[in-house]
């Protein structure tokens, strides 16, 4: 997705726009504002602008503090996230190791910010694994991840992701006990 080479920093942050130009200006905010790394400026569907960018703990919320004053009331959704899970990171650059499905999550949000939070809210939780991370392209602005693991892990994991989607911002879960084989290399 989007292939950033290591080492991350030990911070993230990420702004979603709902204006393109605006976001434009805001994403030269946040660079201007502290020595931050841009990971993925890009224009989705519908209309959206969105800022990823990782530095130091007091850079990225530097940074994403100048972005969100910049942004004002095109602002969608912000994501300020010290210590990102490591399995968060592969799935973001797209370098995930598909494992062999036990039992699976699917969490849906209505946000790319508020996914990317309740991936990392829920790998944190519990003793599970990022099956798939998929963000925005082509599906309305949304998110989605897929996590595997024990039933009771999944379950703890995904009353985490519930509890970080706060406001309305969760669409889906969805829990399957016992996956058929052929759903890891395919729909998942």
């Amino acid at each position: 997705m989007l292939h950033v080479p290591a080492p991350y920093g030990p911070a993230l942050g990420f702004l979603e726009v709902s204006s393109i130009a605006r976001g434009i200006v805001v994403c030269d905010a946040v660079v201007k504002k502290a020595a931050v790394r841009l990971l993925l400026t890009e224009t989705v569907t519908p209309g959206k602008y969105l800022v990823l960018f990782d530095g130091g703990e007091a850079e990225v919320e530097e940074s994403l503090g100048a972005g969100l004053e910049t942004a004002r009331d095109a602002l969608v959704d912000r994501l300020y996230l010290p210590h990102p899970h490591d399995d968060l990171w592969r799935g973001l650059a797209g370098t995930v190791a598909r494992p062999q499905l036990d039992s699976v999550a699917v969490i849906e949000a209505g946000s790319v910010a508020s996914t990317i939070g309740a991936c990392d809210a829920s790998l944190k939780a519990a003793e599970v694994r990022l099956v798939q991370i998929h963000l925005a392209r082509g599906i309305g602005g949304k998110g989605w991840f897929a996590l595997s693991g024990p039933l009771d892990q999944i379950e703890s994991a995904t009353e985490a992701a519930t509890r970080a989607l706060a406001d309305g911002l969760l669409a889906g879960v969805e829990i399957i006990p016992r996956p058929h084989e052929d759903l890891g290399g395919t729909a998942v």
